[in-house]
């Protein structure tokens, strides 16, 4: 093994050189820093001859029989059977005789069409666009491949350390959407393999070992249609970023070909005749609908129990809920059962079982995604969205669902607001100049969330945002003395709901859900008070349409204008998270975006002592989805909060 001190004296030596080897998921804006460290990785790896690389030859052109013996180690060492063949004798090599040995072992399912410009024999123009897209291989620019330049020993230790990397078995483990992508694109991985490996994760955990319990029903048909879009990426490419990638609907989604149950048994055969709109995008974007996760039974709680799905349970400690009423996609996101989830948000049912499981969760304006095909609790307050592992991969989601739908009215006000991708707001440095208010007044008392929070403040100011301490909310008092509006609006919604399915419908209305008692128990009060409900003619319900929302709307818009704010924040509960059969409180922080319409966007803060995971909302003014997705990321890739559940490795 080669000592520290000449590791330090090769990676010194050769910086320069390693830049004609672009790195494989960055483009061509290669570094010297990233180049030198993956040549320390090579001379720390117990597969690289010791002898291969020294101080003195890292210049000097390497030889085909040396690179091919050194290209085989690394992929007998990352357990590939096959051999690369020399036939270029001991003469020593250049840039396109490499990428033509690679090729060997290579195989991209769809090479990008590259023309460099100094690739002036089209002999090798197929082995080396295919060897460029792997990133194994890259051109030194964006327009020069580097044809006839020998290989050095530098550059051939860094190949034969991306070919081991290459060749090692695809985790699925933390992995984002653009891990996935660059792993597809380059042959490492297909998406058959790929639900395979969720599913595999799925049947340790979740049907088996910790028993989280947050899966209701899994796609029979996700495995043939993964294969379905590997055969398209391999004749056309890739439809975007989301071809090929797992998603977990919360159970409230409609799916033409899986049953929708709001987690009840009563509606354990109901399989809708059409898609929800948010779903139909997610399909054309190319996502596989990998599986339906469990909720709290129609969305009423923040534990999420059911009579179909039973309890889930939270996967950083087996004895603690996971949120609701989406708790079921965010234990399993958390649990990396799948690439990204969706939720539904009434009353803070996104934001809750994100901030429980440490996740990103995005709950938009009212009006930019539609809730056509989403089950109802209070229209007036539902929105759907997505729940993930980054803010990256939430606004890959929300790229895919976003847009108007004429079935959904509200969405005609989102005219305007979308822009061509969210993804243009992932700015590390975001919160550089912001001005953020602390709305103190909804932290509550528990010591614990509120030290997680006065950590945060602080990291926050150390990216470079200027905080507003304890702004406060013109009139909260009266508004949060309004009621929730899901006591009015839900049994008619619902049964409007219930007649979309059609012909085959289970049941036309609540009542007839109510005499079947095939629902928990613990939500039975709650149906039956509900459904007494007898008309939406009344001056009680209006009054909460008229004043709630225009005193809720008017105080926060004021506020932030008075203090010339970019944003809110505040702990997503301000309640710990309490056992299974305890009751959960999240305090009034959700109220903001509930009763308004306004967005949000959640992120892990930190942990409590018992290393439970503590959220935060970022809150803001309507559409204002890409300000809050440029603090959000720049304070995630700023302090790295996120911490995979120890119980599901």
């Amino acid at each position: 093994m080669i000592s520290n001190n000449k590791l330090r004296m090769i990676s010194g030596a050769f910086t320069g050189i390693l830049l004609l080897l672009q790195l494989p998921t960055s483009g061509y804006a290669a570094t010297a820093v990233n180049t030198s460290t993956e040549l320390n990785e090579f001379v720390s790896a117990k597969w690289a001859p010791s002898d291969f690389l020294t101080s003195s030859n890292g210049k000097s052109a390497v030889q085909a029989n040396e690179l091919v013996q050194l290209l085989n180690e690394a992929a007998d060492a990352a357990g590939y059977d096959q051999d690369i063949i020399n036939k270029l004798g001991s003469t020593e090599i250049k840039r396109e005789n490499a990428a033509i040995l690679l090729d060997q072992i290579i195989d991209v399912p769809f090479s990008e069409d590259i023309s460099f410009l100094d690739v002036k024999d089209s002999t090798y123009q197929p082995s080396i666009e295919v060897i460029a897209t792997s990133g194994i291989m890259k051109g030194i620019s964006s327009s020069r491949y580097g044809f006839g330049q020998k290989l050095t020993y530098s550059e051939a230790a860094i190949v034969a350390y991306r070919l081991y990397q290459y060749l090692q078995p695809f985790s699925p483990i933390e992995a984002s959407i653009t891990s996935i992508q660059d792993a597809l694109k380059s042959g490492r991985l297909n998406s058959e393999e790929l639900v395979e490996l969720y599913l595999d994760r799925i049947g340790k955990y979740d049907d088996n070992g910790p028993k989280l319990n947050s899966i209701i029903t899994i796609n029979e048909g996700a495995i043939e249609l993964a294969r379905k879009l590997d055969e398209e990426r391999k004749k056309q490419g890739a439809r975007g970023p989301l071809h090929g990638i797992p998603v977990i609907l919360k159970d409230n989604f409609d799916t033409m070909d899986m049953p929708t149950t709001g987690g009840s048994l009563a509606l354990k055969d109901s399989i809708p005749s059409d898609d929800a709109y948010q779903v139909k995008k997610l399909k054309e974007a190319g996502a596989i609908i990998l599986a339906k996760a469990n909720l709290h039974e129609f969305a009423f709680g923040y534990t999420t129990s059911s009579s179909l799905g039973g309890q889930t349970l939270n996967p950083y400690n087996l004895e603690r809920v996971p949120g609701g009423s989406s708790g079921g996609t965010g234990a399993a996101i958390a649990a990396n059962f799948a690439t990204v989830g969706m939720g539904s948000d009434t009353g803070g049912s996104i934001r809750v079982p994100s901030s429980f499981n440490s996740l990103v969760g995005i709950r938009p304006t009212i009006g930019l995604s539609s809730r056509d095909g989403i089950m109802p609790l209070a229209l007036t307050q539902d929105t759907g969205g997505p729940i993930a592992r980054t803010v990256a991969d939430a606004v890959a989601v929300l790229d895919a669902t976003v847009g108007y739908d004429p079935n959904d009215e509200t969405t005609a006000s989102g005219i305007g607001h979308f822009p061509d991708s969210y993804s243009d707001y992932l700015d590390v440095d975001g919160l550089h100049g912001a001005r953020i208010g602390i709305v103190r007044e909804v932290f509550g008392t528990d010591q614990e969330i509120n030290a997680v929070m006065d950590n945060t403040i602080d990291e926050l100011k150390q990216s470079g945002a200027t905080l507003i301490d304890n702004v406060a909310i013109p009139n909260f008092a009266e508004i949060n003395n309004f009621e929730s509006l899901s006591n009015w609006e839900f049994k008619f919604q619902f049964n409007d709901y219930l007649e979309t399915l059609g012909a085959n419908r289970p049941y036309d209305t609540l009542s007839d859900i109510i005499s079947t008692g095939m629902f928990d128990t613990s939500i039975a009060k709650q149906l039956k008070d509900r459904n007494a409900k007898e008309t939406m003619d009344d001056e009680a319900y209006k009054d909460i349409i008229l004043f709630r929302t225009k005193l809720a709307q008017q105080a926060v818009l004021k506020m932030m204008a008075d203090y010339d704010l970019d944003a809110l924040i505040f702990p997503t509960s301000a309640e710990q998270i309490v056992e299974i059969g305890g009751n959960q409180t999240i305090g009034n922080g959700f109220k903001l975006s509930s009763f308004t319409g306004y967005p949000t966007v959640t992120v892990p803060a930190g942990f409590t002592s018992d290393n439970m995971p503590v959220g935060m909302d970022f809150f803001g003014r309507p559409f204002s989805e890409p300000t809050l997705i440029k603090l959000a990321y720049s304070y995630e890739q700023n302090t790295h909060h996120r911490q995979a559940p120890k119980l599901t490795p």
